[in-house]
């Protein structure tokens, strides 16, 4: 029913910046609260950022003020910048909807992830 899809990871170097971005589609009658979760390699898969339909932003305290999540509802997109990239930022990055589809039930729908490599 949704797809979301995430693009924009790759290799960068340690304090250099990256803008993922994750794009929502399928039968979409309105996205609520949007977000960003990273897991890296052994560990469980964490919180990163949220934004609500509103534009409310709430960060975890190991990204604030490196990260800046942000949403374009006109086209159904959330983006993350990130700088001061480090290699604890290193993690496969998965976008988070939840969605209310055009049957009117909602739904918490994930992306396939994309990995961001930090190299020291």
């Amino acid at each position: 029913q949704v797809q979301l899809v995430e693009s924009g990871g790759g290799l960068v170097q340690a304090g250099g910046s990256r803008r993922l971005s994750c794009i929502a589609s399928g039968s979409i009658f309105s996205i609520n609260s949007m977000g960003w979760y990273r897991q890296a390699p052994g560990k469980q898969r964490e919180l990163v950022a949220t934004i609500t339909s509103g534009g409310s932003t709430d960060y975890a305290d190991s990204v604030k003020g490196r990260f800046t999540i942000s949403r374009d509802n006109t086209k159904n997109t959330m983006y993350l910048q990130m700088n001061s990239l480090n290699s604890e930022d290193t993690a496969a990055y998965y976008c988070n909807a939840l969605v209310t589809v055009t049957s009117r039930s909602t739904i918490s729908a994930w992306g396939q992830g994309t990995q961001v490599t930090v190299s020291s």
